[in-house]
C-alpha cells in the first residue's frame, strides 16, 4: 500500500520528479535485494543504461507473462517512465544482463524507452543464476510449476539442498519438498498448473497416486467436471482404498522391453487410463486398456474413433 500511496503522490508532481527520484528508488530497490552466496561479489548502484546494452538472462527462470497486462504497462510506461528500476549484472562484454524485472524491461521497449533505471551488481554465472532465481521467486507472481523449477535449479545448479534452499526462502522444508513433488506429475498435469486450469492443492491430491494412467484419469475428471480440491481429495481416497485388495496380484506383472513399454506408456497417455500390454517370445501378445465407469469407457471408445 505505501509503494501505491507513493507513486500517486509522484505522479502527482510531473514527470521531472519522476526522474529526480529515481535515485532514491535505486537504493531503496539495493536494500531489499537478497545477498548473493560469494562474499566478494560487489554491488553498485547505477543510473540509466541504454536498452541495447541489456540481454535478457537466458536462466530467467519465469517464461509466462500476461501480454494485455504488459501492453498496459508499457502505456503507463510511456506516459510516466518507469519508476521501479530493474535489477542487472555487469557482464565482462562490458553490457549487463538482466537478473530481475524482465517484465518491466519488455513493457519499456514496447514503449520505445531507449534506456532504463537500474540497479547494477557485479556476479559470476552461478551467482547471477542464484541471484536471478532468488530474486523472482521473492517478488514476482509465479506459478507453482515455475516455483517448483526454480526450487529444482537451485539445487541442481547452485548445489543447493533442500534445506538450503528452505533456509534461503524462509519457508518450511515440507513446503519446498512438496513443491518439488509437482515435477513427478505428467507433463499434462504440470502445464494445467501452469496455466491456472488445476490449483497447487489439486495438484498435491493427485501426486497421492501412484499410477502415472490413473493420475491422469483425475485430471480429466477435475477439468472436465470443475472438481474442487476436497472433492480431488475424496476421488484419490476411494481410488487408493479399492485398489489396495489388488495389490498382490498386480505385483506379478512381467515386465516389458523398453521399447514395448514406450508404446504402452504412449497409449495409456493417448487415452488417459491404465494400458496392459503383454508380449509373448513368439510376437503374440494381448492389450487391456482399463476404463473406470460407463463415461470413461464412451470416453475411451471416442478416442478410438469407434
Amino acid at each position: 500500500m505505501t509503494n501505491s500511496n507513493n507513486k500517486k503522490k509522484a505522479l502527482g508532481l510531473g514527470i521531472k520528479a519522476l526522474l529526480n527520484n529515481i535515485d532514491e528508488e535505486l537504493k531503496a530497490t539495493a536494500d531489499s535485494l537478497p545477498a548473493a552466496s560469494n562474499k566478494n561479489t560487489a554491488a553498485v548502484v547505477g543510473g540509466r543504461i541504454p536498452m541495447e546494452q541489456i540481454e535478457v538472462n537466458p536462466k530467467q527462470p519465469r517464461h509466462d507473462f500476461d501480454e494485455q497486462a504488459l501492453k498496459e504497462l508499457s502505456e503507463s510506461i510511456a506516459l510516466h517512465d518507469i519508476i521501479q528500476p530493474i535489477t542487472v549484472a555487469k557482464m565482462a562484454n562490458g553490457k549487463f544482463r538482466l537478473i530481475s524485472g524482465e517484465r518491466r524491461f519488455r513493457a519499456s521497449k514496447m514503449a520505445g524507452l531507449k534506456d532504463i533505471p537500474a540497479y547494477i551488481r557485479t556476479a559470476d554465472d552461478q551467482e547471477l543464476l542464484e541471484l536471478a532465481l532468488l530474486e523472482n521467486l521473492q517478488r514476482e507472481n509465479l506459478n507453482a510449476i515455475e516455483i517448483s523449477l526454480s526450487y529444482k535449479r537451485l539445487m541442481d545448479e547452485c548445489s543447493l539442498t533442500q534445506e538450503q534452499v528452505a533456509d534461503r526462502m524462509k519457508k518450511e522444508r515440507s513446503t519446498v519438498a512438496n513443491y518439488l513433488r509437482l515435477l513427478k506429475l505428467p507433463p499434462d498435469i504440470q502445464k494445467s498448473v501452469r496455466d491456472g486450469l488445476l490449483s497447487m492443492g489439486h495438484a498435491r491430491a493427485i501426486i497421492g497416486l501412484e499410477n502415472v494412467e490413473e493420475q491422469l484419469y483425475v485430471y480429466r475428471e477435475a477439468i472436465t467436471k470443475g472438481l474442487s480440491v476436497r472433492q480431488v481429495e475424496a476421488l484419490v481416497k476411494n481410488m487408493v482404498h479399492e485398489k489396495k485388495p489388488l495389490e498382490k496380484t498386480e505385483n506379478k506383472e512381467v515386465k516389458l522391453p523398453p521399447a514395448y513399454k514406450r508404446i504402452q506408456d504412449n497409449m495409456s497417455t493417448h487415452f488417459s487410463t491404465k494400458v496392459s500390454l503383454e508380449r509373448k517370445k513368439n510376437g503374440k501378445g494381448s492389450i487391456m486398456i482399463e476404463f473406470y465407469n460407463d463415461e470413461d469407457l464412451e470416453r475411451i471408445m471416442e478416442a478410438m474413433k469407434i
